[in-house]
């Protein structure tokens, strides 16, 4: 692959953050992006920009992760571009205005709901998939008819000047901008008043995104974390468990946030289950995974750091291994880990599986139900009685049974946390919706004007009792 200079991202000022932002109000007051097809010569053009600059962008989530081609195109380009060809097919279904009945309060009526676009709306999103993470909300941005400014990780620069990029040469920064920088970027662009701001990240800065946007009452995204728990039954296949539950939690290095984040097994099946899993990491990773090329590394020194010091939270079963100067951690998998050990207490992040065991399904059930609701759950078992107890005794953001992760890939499902794990959610259709205002409004003719609502109401009410019931 060619060589991709990271830029030395500078930080916005709070003048020209405030200026981007009027700038593109005075577009969307233009009323251009309410045209349905405006919209869909856009997304046809970000299609179509993507396609051009794949090897572009692939190369930048190498440099930033060394993540693999493959990795790079399922879960980033591919994803992306998965949700585009989705939306361009049914964005004109989703824009019509939605006929709903009227109440014989009101009749002769009918009443619509109108799908409106917020107005100016600001993206901000993480490192871990830095891509998807950013364009996908975006999708659903421009498909509602919003102006957006995106604001990328500096955490992964690669990426983010790609993304820089590739918006410019689709969009005039009156309707699309990216804006690159740090901390005191975010910092600048949160205390703007915004028409909607949809954030991707960790609980704690979703907490400091929710408060600036209250100061102006703005609408929020929040799509955050949490220790998202996976049930193995003894009822389960071990060996579809296995591959399945060693691919979600090792991709992308265990850097995502819906990676299983710890285990909780039948302690009847823990050792041969555990035996399977370490099998898998092998076949899949070979012997040495640092020399996979399949393996991505951790993000920083800093996130290195902190997951290193997980390793002596439990007893390694696997893995273990570490190569600071690479960013290198090994698939790793923790055995007899206590549930106030570190790595049990803040969302792991990295490629390191604590395991939780239960002797009664109640017990486990419980286990999760004492802490935050999380971002996903999973439940591997073939007992119908064993999933149905699992998903209607617990909660989470959403969750697949017997597989991890890939519940993001369904259009239908909305994607998003609940609790600390974020509010609202987006994905397919579900973007458009969260972009948009639903608008009701009543029409009424003036040929019939029915007085029963109008004073002097005397001998009004037992007529009105009887309409209503």
């Amino acid at each position: 692959m060619a060589t991709l200079t990271a830029p030395i991202l500078d930080d916005i000022s709070t003048e020209a953050a405030r200026r981007l932002m009027e700038k593109q109000r005075r577009f969307f007051e233009s009323r251009q992006t309410q045209d349905i097809e405006f919209r869909i010569k856009h997304l046809r053009a970000l299609q179509d920009a993507i396609h051009a600059q794949e090897k572009t962008i692939l190369e930048a989530l190498y440099k930033d992760f060394r993540k693999s081609e493959f990795e790079g195109y399922v879960t980033e380009v591919g994803f992306v571009l998965d949700d585009l060809k989705h939306t361009l097919k049914h964005l004109r279904a989703w824009a019509k205005p939605e006929r709903v009945g009227a109440s014989l309060m009101v009749m002769p009526a009918s009443a619509k709901v109108y799908s409106v676009p917020y107005g100016v709306s600001l993206i901000i999103s993480p490192w871990n998939y830095p891509f998807q993470l950013l364009i996908a909300p975006f999708v659903g941005a421009i498909a509602a008819g919003n102006c957006a400014v995106l604001k990328p990780s500096e955490l992964a620069p690669h990426t983010s000047a790609a993304i820089a990029n590739l918006i410019k040469s689709v969009f005039p920064e009156e309707y699309a901008s990216v804006v690159e920088g740090g901390v005191e970027t975010n910092t600048r662009l949160l205390e703007q008043k915004w028409d909607y701001i949809f954030f991707t990240g960790g609980t704690e800065i979703g907490r400091i995104v929710a408060q600036a946007a209250a100061k102006n009452l703005t609408p929020t995204t929040l799509e955050l974390g949490g220790k998202s728990p996976c049930f193995v039954d003894k009822h389960a296949n071990l060996d579809v468990a296995a591959r399945r539950i060693v691919w979600g939690k090792y991709l992308n290095a265990g850097q995502t946030c819906v990676a299983p984040d710890y285990l909780l097994l039948d302690k009847a099946i823990e050792q041969p289950f555990l035996e399977k899993m370490r099998a898998t990491v092998r076949e899949f990773y070979g012997e040495n995974p640092e020399q996979s090329v399949d393996y991505p590394r951790i993000i920083n020194d800093r996130h290195f750091s902190r997951l290193k010091s997980y390793l002596s939270d439990g007893d390694i079963f696997t893995g273990g291994e570490t190569n600071a100067a690479e960013r290198y951690i090994a698939p790793t998998i923790l055995r007899n880990v206590d549930a106030s050990a570190n790595v049990m207490q803040d969302e792991i992040f990295g490629p390191i599986l604590p395991v939780m065991t239960y002797s009664r399904l109640d017990e486990a059930i419980d286990f999760v139900n004492k802490r935050s609701k999380p971002l996903a759950l999973y439940v591997f078992s073939e007992n119908s009685d064993v999933q149905n107890t699992v998903l209607a005794n617990t909660n989470s953001g959403g969750g697949c049974v017997n597989d991890t992760v890939t519940h993001l890939t369904v259009p239908g499902l909305p994607f998003g946390g609940v609790g600390d794990s974020g509010i609202g959610g987006y994905h397919g259709k579900h973007s458009f919706d969260t972009f948009s205002h639903k608008r009701g409004i009543l029409s009424k003719p003036s040929m019939f004007d029915i007085k029963l609502r109008y004073a002097p109401y005397a001998g009004k009410l037992k007529w009105l009792r009887k309409i209503i019931g």
